[in-house]
């Protein structure tokens, strides 16, 4: 069960973009939607200069721009919006290390058999596709030992209980018109995320909560970082339980 394209497809179609032509690489990797708040590149948990890395749902692709031109990664970014694509190409296809690929996230991770150093996901494939599905599907393509970090909108966000790891709910996505498409998330909460990543062969070693920019202790975005098992059945110790950074003063 996924979202319906036609709601990512109006987004995109929706959203706001620079002028077609080359564009430098950005200067930050973002995790959340406020742009400076947060970790960069640290989120990995270790290097990955000169690394092979794959993004789940890279949008315009400017996250993957960044750690191709400033970390001399090697990046496959994959979005299922071809408008997106074409974009991404468009704006940093110029840069080395950047390969952007219409695709569906399961469907290129069945695929092939090729391994990546990292992969990673900011509001993208994980949270809107079965994580009982997909993680399994990352994880054999992943090296041992190295790391899924993604954001997902938080499950708690204006006051919303979280959901299960087993069923998905409908959300809607606020287009810029001032429109609302459907969308299936599965928005589980950090215990929740534990355990469905432990069953897939990761153990989660770190999660951080962001606040609401408008709405001070409502937290907004969740940021997980997890490592897949050096061996299978070995799960290595977790770091601490969840944190929340200091909030953000509300403009930057």
């Amino acid at each position: 069960m996924i979202s319906p394209p036609s709601s990512w497809h109006a987004y995109a179609e929706q959203a706001s973009s620079p002028p077609p032509g080359p564009l430098p690489a950005p200067s930050r990797l973002e995790w959340t939607a406020r742009p400076g708040v947060g970790p960069g590149v640290e989120a990995f948990g270790r290097s990955v200069r000169g690394l092979s890395l794959l993004e789940l749902g890279c949008g315009a692709g400017r996250n993957a721009a960044h750690l191709a031109h400033e970390q001399h990664a090697s990046v496959i970014a994959l979005d299922s919006v071809d408008l997106q694509i074409r974009r991404a190409k468009d704006h940093y296809d110029h840069l080395r290390g950047t390969t952007y690929v219409t695709c569906d996230a399961l469907r290129f991770l069945r695929s092939g058999d090729g391994r990546f150093d990292a992969v990673y996901s900011v509001f993208g494939a994980v949270g809107l596709v079965d994580p009982e599905i997909l993680l399994p599907a990352i994880a054999r393509r992943l090296n041992p030992s190295r790391p899924l970090v993604f954001s997902v909108p938080h499950p708690r966000r204006a006051g919303r209980p979280s959901g299960t790891a087993h069923r998905a709910r409908t959300d809607f996505l606020a287009l810029p018109d001032g429109t609302r498409r459907p969308v299936v998330r599965w928005e589980l909460d950090i215990p929740q995320w534990s355990e469905v990543l432990g069953r897939a062969g990761f153990h989660l070693r770190e999660a951080l909560e962001f606040d609401d920019p408008g709405n001070a202790g409502t937290p907004s975005t969740l940021l997980i970082s997890a490592r897949r098992f050096l061996m299978t059945g070995v799960r290595p110790e977790r770091r601490g339980a969840a944190s929340r950074p200091p909030s953000p003063p509300a403009s930057r």
